[in-house]
Parts: C-alpha cells; structure tokens; sequence
C-alpha cells in the first residue's frame, strides 16, 4: 500500500496538540489594524484552537498527525 500524502497547506498552517484538536494562527490580522480596535487586537494575538466543524475538514489532509 503506499503511503498517504499529508496536504501541503495543512502541514504549514496547522498542528496537532496532545489532545488531538488542531491549533491555528489567528485570522484577519494581515493588513488594515488601523480600523480593527484594541480589543480585536489583543484577542487574536498567538493561535487558537479550530471549532469540531473545522476539524473535521482538517483531519482528513493530515493522515499522519497524531
């Protein structure tokens, strides 16, 4: 049987925690700070955990993940 291919965009943009979720990098943090406020700033900063929907999509491109 040869071996499965993990998606390349998932192996950049996600990982696995020991609980088995996958972690993220914040979204809309690219440009235009200027109009977001303080507190959308400071709450997307660092990585959050995606919602069970998101996982599902995920995990499938990431055989390997543990």
């Amino acid at each position: 049987m040869p071996k499965m291919k993990t998606k390349s965009s998932c192996k950049k943009r996600f990982k696995v925690t020991a609980s088995g979720r996958i972690k993220a990098g914040q979204a809309g943090k690219r440009h235009g700070m200027i109009k977001r406020t303080t507190k959308f700033i400071r709450d997307a900063r660092g990585t959050t955990v995606l919602a069970k929907a998101d996982e599902k999509i995920i995990k499938p491109m990431m055989p390997y993940a543990r």
